[in-house]
């Protein structure tokens, strides 16, 4: 399996001829899901999920599909008919190739003044890898490699390090990380690579790896 890293919270896997992308939100690449023979969302939020860019990944490949929240699986149903999946914890379902299982339900707590909203975690292949989304669910199996949201108005260093060391994942890379400035990523690397128990990576967006 290969990774790709796309801007933000964005990633593409590519397996045995198939890509399978994971969060084309306004902050990623126009065409960071064009080429995906699926695509998954894990909420309504527009770094992570634009009409645009889905729009344009099914029009480029008529057999592709999107698994999502019905918050956002609502937005495409009726102009894609068949091909937008509602999706919630504890599902499982294929797509692209990939075995794909459903982990988690709520947002992160960005204040308490601020309705939470649907958010599910994807773990991929029995826990090849798994993306929580805005949240940090920790799946009910172990995870070999973690996309980690590593910088967001919902989180901060000691609760990224804490999640890190409760999924106890083989390896670490970084997601949301589009407000992370120049300046504060050796900080970052620096504390969670040191505390956080695990191999923590960052790929720049475009860089890929084998997994």
């Amino acid at each position: 399996m290969k990774l790709t890293k796309k801007s933000h919270a964005c990633v593409r896997l590519d397996k045995e001829g198939r890509t399978l992308v994971i969060d084309p939100g306004g902050f990623s690449e126009e065409d960071a899901a064009v080429g995906a023979d699926a695509v998954l969302v894990t909420h309504e939020h527009p770094d992570h999920f634009d009409e645009g860019r889905l729009r344009a990944a099914l029009e480029a490949n008529p057999a592709a599909g999107i698994w999502a929240p019905r918050s956002v699986a609502d937005q495409l149903a009726a102009a894609f008919p068949g091909r937008v999946h509602t999706v919630g914890h504890g599902d499982t379902f294929r797509a692209a190739g990939f075995e794909v299982e459903v982990h988690g339900e709520l947002h992160a707590v960005i204040h308490p003044d601020i309705p939470r909203i649907a958010n599910v975690g994807f773990l991929i292949d029995g826990g090849r890898v798994f993306h929580p989304g805005d949240a940090l669910t920790v799946p009910a199996r172990p995870v070999e490699t973690l996309m980690l949201p590593v910088m967001a108005p919902w989180s901060k260093i000691s609760e990224v390090i804490d999640y890190v060391r409760e999924v106890g994942p083989q390896r670490a890379y970084d997601v949301h990380d589009a407000l992370l400035t120049d300046l504060a990523r050796p900080i970052y690397d620096r504390q969670i690579g040191a505390l956080g128990g695990t191999d923590h990576r960052r790929l720049a967006p475009g860089a890929s790896t084998d997994l």
